[in-house]
C-alpha cells in the first residue's frame, strides 16, 4: 500500500508539472476563437498551425534564434571550462584566502539579478570602450554577463565531484610519468563529466531564456537581439496574440529539450554521484 501510495503521488506531481506544457502546446494549435473563448476545453476539435506560421513569418526570426543559440552554447562551453579549472584549484590545492573566495561565490548567488542590472549596464558600457566585442549592443556582453552569473553555481557543484575523485588516482598517474596537464584532462575531466553535464543544462537554460539582460544591453542593434525579444512582437497594445505567444514559446522550448536529451545520460549519472566503485 505504501508503494502504491508513493507511486500515486509521483504520478500526480508529474501531471501537475506537465499540465502547463500541455496547455502551451494546446493553445499553440487552437484557432483564435477557441483561445479567447470563456468556455475553455482541454482539447481542440480544429487544430491549426496558423500560429506557427505567424511566428516563423516574423522578420529576422531565424536571426534571433541563431543569436540565442550562439550565446547559449558559448556560455555553456566557457562556463564549463572555467568552472572545471576553478573547482580543481579550489578543491585540490590549499592556499591563502581559499575559504574567502568560496564565501564570495555564495554571496554572489544571494544578490538578486534585478539589483545588479543597472550597475552591470554601466560596467558593460565602460568595458566595451576598452575591449571590442563585449560592449553594449553586442552578443559578447550577454556572453560575459551570463558566464559570470552561472560560474558560482557551477563551481560549487563541481567541487563535490572533484573532491570525490581519490587522490590515489592522481598519484598513480604521476608515478606512471603523467604530467599535471595529462592528469587534469585524462583523469579528472572524464570523472567530473557528469557534473559538467548537470551544470551545462543550468547554464544553457539560463542563457537561452534570458530576457532581462537582452532587453537591457541590446538597445539599438536589432540584428543582435535574441529569441525572447521576438515574443514582444505578439504583445500588442489593443489585443495580445496569445496563439503566437504560445507557438513561439513552444519553439523556444524545443532546443532546451534537445540539449537535455543530448546530456541526459551524463546528467542522470551526475545526480547519482560523482565517482562510483
Amino acid at each position: 500500500m505504501r508503494k502504491h501510495l508513493l507511486n500515486g503521488i509521483a504520478v500526480l506531481v508529474a501531471l501537475v508539472t506537465i499540465f502547463p506544457i500541455y496547455w502551451m502546446l494546446l493553445s499553440a494549435v487552437k484557432p483564435p476563437g477557441e483561445i479567447q473563448s470563456l468556455h475553455q476545453r482541454p482539447w481542440t476539435l480544429a487544430p491549426s498551425l496558423d500560429s506557427f506560421r505567424r511566428v516563423l513569418g516574423v522578420e529576422s526570426f531565424g536571426r534571433y534564434f541563431l543569436n540565442s543559440l550562439v550565446v547559449a552554447l558559448v556560455v555553456v562551453g566557457l562556463s564549463a571550462l572555467v568552472a572545471f579549472l576553478a573547482a580543481v584549484v579550489l578543491t585540490k590545492y590549499h592556499f591563502k584566502f581559499r575559504t574567502t573566495i568560496l564565501v564570495m561565490f555564495l554571496t554572489a548567488q544571494m544578490v538578486p539579478i534585478e539589483a545588479l542590472t543597472i550597475p552591470l549596464f554601466f560596467l558593460v558600457r565602460d568595458v566595451g570602450t576598452v575591449v571590442p566585442g563585449v560592449g553594449l549592443n553586442t552578443l559578447g556582453s550577454l556572453v560575459l554577463v551570463h558566464t559570470a552569473f552561472t560560474l558560482p553555481f557551477a563551481i560549487w557543484m563541481l567541487r563535490g565531484f572533484v573532491a570525490a575523485v581519490p587522490d590515489e588516482l592522481e598519484e598513480a598517474a604521476v608515478l606512471d610519468g603523467a604530467s599535471r596537464f595529462t592528469v587534469l584532462w585524462r583523469i579528472l575531466f572524464p570523472l567530473v563529466a557528469p557534473g559538467l553535464a548537470a551544470t551545462s543544462v543550468f547554464s544553457f537554460i539560463t542563457a537561452w531564456n534570458d530576457f532581462l539582460f537582452a532587453r537591457t544591453f541590446i538597445i539599438s542593434a536589432t540584428e543582435n537581439q535574441t529569441l525572447p525579444m521576438a515574443l514582444l512582437v505578439f504583445f500588442k497594445p489593443d489585443e495580445n496574440d496569445w496563439g503566437g505567444i504560445m507557438a513561439a514559446s513552444v519553439l523556444m522550448t524545443v532546443p532546451v529539450l534537445l540539449f537535455f536529451l543530448l546530456v541526459r545520460r551524463r546528467l542522470v549519472a551526475g545526480l547519482g554521484g560523482a565517482v562510483k566503485g
